[in-house]
């Protein structure tokens, strides 16, 4: 990260450098983790700062916080990110069917498409290789830039989000604002057999009439500004539910209709 920003001319604080083996904070970077970075691009006690940057231990994911101190959260990342290398070259981007839909409105407005991939990073990097795309990721703060190489980066992400920083002379928390608003909440439920995701195909499509179907992972629901994701996980044994919409309570209110078809 030194290296990085010093090659970029960057003004920069380091908090935590010095390698102790106890990683200091809870290790998503998560909006509600990042209070320590937070409280201190507010408080400009180095700057003022004009960005934050969180990693994750093995720094493949990154977060953002804004000049005011308001961590804006992972489902930034990505889009933030894909706006700058979809400015200036061709080709679709590609992520996964639970990543926010702000990139498909950041593509939209430059005549792109988005492709979306089955959760997991090897399926978003198949089809990046297959597709020529220039850029791709994950809702959870993992930029690939094949440029580079064909793996989540918070690094390659950091200068990413800082060239569309410098190249629009926009703060972040401006960049932000151009994004569509959207809520997502995420929920899980504990298997206690086998679940029948079918039976969801009913109730969730009544509940997104016109929304597009998508069975490739699980079972999943979506149409322009809003949509529904419920996929078995592959690590635990719990059912995952995703929802995103314009609000909160609308959300929410797909969010417990999914629970509930899983009862």
């Amino acid at each position: 990260g030194r290296r990085l920003l010093s090659a970029l001319g960057c003004r920069f604080d380091i908090l935590f450098e010095e390698p102790t083996g106890l990683f200091p904070r809870v290790a998503e970077p998560l909006a509600e983790n990042l209070g320590i970075l937070s409280a201190h691009v507010a408080a400009g006690a180095g700057g003022p700062y004009d960005v934050g940057f969180a990693f994750d231990p093995d720094v493949d994911r990154l977060s953002l916080v804004d000049e005011t101190g308001r961590a804006l959260g992972e489902e930034f990342t990505l889009a933030l990110a894909a706006r700058y290398v979809l400015e200036r070259k061709p080709g679709p981007a590609v992520t996964n069917l639970s990543t926010s839909a702000m990139i498909d409105a950041v593509a939209a407005r430059l005549g792109r498409v988005v492709l979306r991939t089955p959760v997991g990073e090897a399926n978003v990097v198949e089809t990046m290789a297959a597709e020529g795309a220039p850029i791709g990721g994950e809702g959870n703060g993992g930029v690939i830039l094949p440029a580079v190489h064909l793996g989540r980066d918070a690094p390659v992400g950091v200068a990413l989000v800082l060239g569309l920083m410098a190249a629009t002379g926009r703060k972040l928390s401006e960049l932000a604002a151009e994004l569509p608003i959207l809520a997502m909440v995420k929920a899980r439920r504990e298997l206690k057999a086998p679940p029948d995701l079918s039976r969801l195909i009913a109730p969730l499509t009544a509940a997104l009439p016109g929304g597009i179907l998508d069975q490739r992972d699980g079972l999943r629901v979506a149409r322009p500004g809003e949509w529904i994701h419920v996929r078995k996980s592959g690590t635990e044994p719990i059912v995952r539910v995703i929802t995103e919409a314009g609000n909160l309570t609308r959300a929410n209110e797909l969010k417990d209709l999914a629970l509930d078809a899983l009862d």
